[in-house]
């Protein structure tokens, strides 16, 4: 397994525009990646919260890679690990990942818009082959540059792109990251993105990593933590998860299990006026 130890020049690349893409960089395992993605669906009775998928809205389930030990191992494997170590720290925070059958259109949005949290990033793996008008994710460079003029306009006006600029989602100036299976994408949580047209099981999954929080902050890491309840689990990593945990893995599941022992009690609450648990 070869490191991906960012350069400073991809550095300052995923800075600049918010994202960067690596083909290929697991096809060598991409199979044995679709089996045990498959295996827990399978699992789950093949859609979200036990229904089976209807193709029409998306099914989620969270967490995800941390209900197989092989999904698992990819926290430990250089090509994984070593994009959050460059980008988050060596002691970065890893705090999971969803599963995904993703139906119809995802419209533009950031997975978060906030300036004053910590470095928080997305890694996206991709099942399926996807171009820009079947599902191929969709990113605004420099869209997660909170505080900067353009960015902060992009946040302020993306959702009324019709009546503001006379564009569709689709039609909104943007890059297609155009995959195939074995493609890793990684984003900032800031950056907006979307995915127009495709198929109704469009297969992807991702693993959430943020910077270590220090002690004064650590109220504000269980309030973003706290917010994963509306997926109605207790805690935010999977017994596989933490199970095959050697030392080294560890130091990225610490501050998240010391600090996620309040998500049973907000996910009871919760299920009082939900339906089913979040499909994202």
């Amino acid at each position: 397994m070869n490191s991906t130890q960012l350069t400073s020049q991809q550095l300052a690349v995923f800075d600049t525009f918010g994202y960067l893409n690596f083909p290929g960089l697991l096809a060598d395992c991409v199979d044995r990646v679709i089996d045990e993605f498959e295996t827990i669906w399978k699992e789950h009775n093949g859609g979200h919260h036990g229904q089976p998928h209807d193709g029409v809205r998306r099914s989620c389930i969270y967490p995800f890679p941390d209900l197989s030990e092989y999904l698992s191992s990819f926290l430990d494997d250089p090509r994984i690990h070593d994009i959050a170590a460059s980008i988050c720290g060596d002691d970065f925070n890893y705090t999971s990942g969803d599963g995904n059958f993703y139906a119809g259109d995802s419209n533009w949005h950031s997975d978060g818009y906030n300036g004053n949290r910590l470095m928080s990033i997305k890694i996206a793996f991709y099942l399926d082959p996807l171009t820009r008008d079947t599902g191929a994710l969709r990113v605004i460079p420099g869209s997660h540059r909170i505080g900067d003029q353009y960015a902060d306009g992009i946040e302020r006006d993306i959702r009324d792109s019709g009546k503001i600029w006379g564009l569709s989602g689709r039609e909104v100036p943007a890059v297609a990251l155009e995959t195939t299976p074995g493609d890793i994408v990684v984003f900032n949580h800031n950056l907006k993105h979307a995915a127009f047209g495709g198929s109704g099981r469009r297969r992807m999954y991702t693993m959430n990593f943020c910077c270590r929080y220090p002690e004064d902050r650590l109220g504000e890491f269980r309030n973003m933590l706290g917010s994963e309840a509306r997926f109605w689990i207790d805690r935010i990593h999977g017994e596989a998860m933490i199970r095959t945990a050697g030392p080294k893995r560890m130091v990225h599941l610490r501050q998240v299990m010391e600090n996620d022992t309040h998500l049973a009690e907000l996910s009871r609450e919760l299920k009082k006026t939900m339906s089913e648990p979040a499909r994202g």
